[in-house]
């Protein structure tokens, strides 16, 4: 520890939660633009509470996001990476995955910056495009808001079923 790493402001332990939260920041600010869509998916993600008739982050979701937000704003997704990937389980590395999959796909566009981000998190977790592939297209589809709305689309038509394909 460096003389001055006590005024560096992330001197708490990188958690699981705190690398969950750290990687919905990262997916969000990745096109360089954050868009409601995004931050309603973050608060319902992290468990946005009701104050006032507006949906708000309780204190202790504050203190996390605000802390995710400083660790982002100092530290490459690379370098997050190497330091996050090691301390989770399979099963948070998915569900970190299909969250920021999530997040990426709310406001109806994958931007690229987001696709290469979204890329570099399945190489640093170890995860193969072929094993996602499932999650991505049940994402794909909950995120797919044009079958409502384009009698056209190929989703719609006659005979058209939606299966998982394994």
């Amino acid at each position: 520890m460096g003389l001055f790493d006590m005024f560096s402001g992330d001197s708490e332990e990188m958690t699981p939660h705190f690398i969950f939260a750290t990687s919905l920041i990262y997916m969000i600010g990745a096109d360089g633009k954050i868009e409601n869509e995004e931050v309603g998916q973050l608060l319902a993600v992290l468990g946005g509470e009701e104050s006032g008739g507006t949906i708000g982050v309780g204190a202790n979701n504050r203190k996390l996001l605000e802390r995710a937000y400083r660790y982002q704003q100092k530290n490459s997704a690379e370098k997050f990476l190497t330091e996050a990937a090691p301390l989770l389980t399979d099963a948070q590395k998915m569900c970190i995955l299909t969250n920021i999959l999530d997040s990426s796909l709310s406001d109806g566009d994958a931007a690229l910056t987001e696709q290469e981000l979204f890329g570099k998190f399945l190489q640093a977790f170890g995860i193969s495009e072929e094993r996602f592939q499932p999650f991505f297209d049940v994402i794909a589809l909950k995120n797919d808001r044009s079958v409502f709305t384009n009698n056209n689309h190929p989703s719609n038509q006659p005979g058209h079923t939606v299966e998982l394909k394994l």
